[in-house]
């Protein structure tokens, strides 16, 4: 399943040159992943109730081109399975369809003891496994 969200870059989203500071792609890519966790049916605050959490393990990111103050970017995200305890966002910034940047999150999920714990069904479902 491919999830969009849309978000425009404020001024507070870029650095002296009127360019989307590179590490504010991270947290449109949150977002993003935050967004794509809802749409399973459970929002962040609901899966940390039932005591797993959904956390970055490793990022391999990739800048094409800039954003600039006053566009508006799309987060598209993809979600796969890897193996039982791990699970990778694919994650594009595109703006009017254009690539400015791409990135691979691998997560994992762990209990409230911060102990790993395996892929559950929803997360199975959203990546078309479960």
């Amino acid at each position: 399943m491919e999830h969009r969200v849309s978000y425009k870059v404020y001024y507070e989203d870029t650095d002296s040159l009127g360019m989307v500071y590179h590490a504010n792609y991270l947290k449109f890519m949150e977002r993003g992943r935050t967004e794509c966790l809802t749409a399973t049916g459970k929002s962040v605050a609901d899966w940390n109730r039932a005591g797993i959490a959904v956390v970055v393990y490793a990022m391999n990111i990739k800048f094409k081109k800039p954003g600039a103050l006053g566009d508006t970017v799309d987060v598209v995200s993809t979600f796969r399975i890897d193996s039982e305890y791990r699970g990778t966002f694919r994650q594009l910034v595109e703006r009017a369809g254009e690539l400015l940047v791409s990135a691979d999150v691998e997560v994992v999920c762990i209990d409230k003891d911060q102990k790993l714990c395996p892929m559950p069904e929803e997360l199975k479902r959203l990546a078309g496994t479960g």
